[in-house]
């Protein structure tokens, strides 16, 4: 069903590899992923090429100056209670400078960043995926907020997530993410 109210909107990101294999991830702070681990990037602006993008929003985000190598998945992300959509083009980034670290520069943003493995990674996306289904005994009913059948309220939170929508999307429709980023 298409909503003239919130069309989808652009967004790219960075993975950036250290000499581990490790890539740089931070936990959000907003309504839209809250605590939830992502990559640095953002909005693609009018007229932006998708490298710009990322270039800029990780550098603004990070600190980090990186250079964009190639375009190596995108994703279909629907967040529905928010009433949000997304188009998110991961992208393969290198630094300019492989001694710099990532900084903190949008404290209302992002708690911080940090160097996480893919096998992290993959493990935090397989917990998100399992929360979203049934079968694996956590039955979420957003129509009248349940969970297993007991109603939420404060001192019960419905199961979240601790990997970002589309980082979880990113994983699921590419379980060999990690060599694919290592082999380009």
């Amino acid at each position: 069903m298409a909503s003239a109210v919130n069309p989808p909107r652009v967004a790219v990101v960075a993975i950036i590899s250290d000499n581990q294999g490790r890539v740089v991830i931070g936990r959000r702070i907003g309504p839209l992923g809250g605590g939830q681990w992502a990559f640095p990037g953002g909005h693609i602006e009018y007229g932006e090429e998708i490298f710009e993008c990322v270039e800029r929003e990780t550098l603004e985000e990070t600190g980090l100056a990186i250079r964009g190598v190639k375009v190596i998945a995108v994703t279909n992300d629907v967040f529905v209670e928010a009433d949000k959509h997304y188009i998110t083009i991961f992208t393969k980034c290198e630094r300019v400078d492989q001694t710099q670290q990532p900084q903190r520069l949008e404290p209302n943003k992002c708690e911080g960043w940090t160097w996480k493995s893919w096998d992290e990674i993959k493990t935090l996306a397989s917990n998100a995926l399992a929360l979203s289904n049934p079968a694996a005994g956590i039955d979420i009913d957003p129509a009248d907020n349940t969970v297993n059948g007991v109603v939420n309220n404060k001192s019960q939170k419905k199961p979240s997530s601790e990997l970002f929508l589309p980082v979880v999307n990113l994983v699921r429709d590419n379980p060999r993410i990690d060599e694919l980023v290592t082999a380009i």
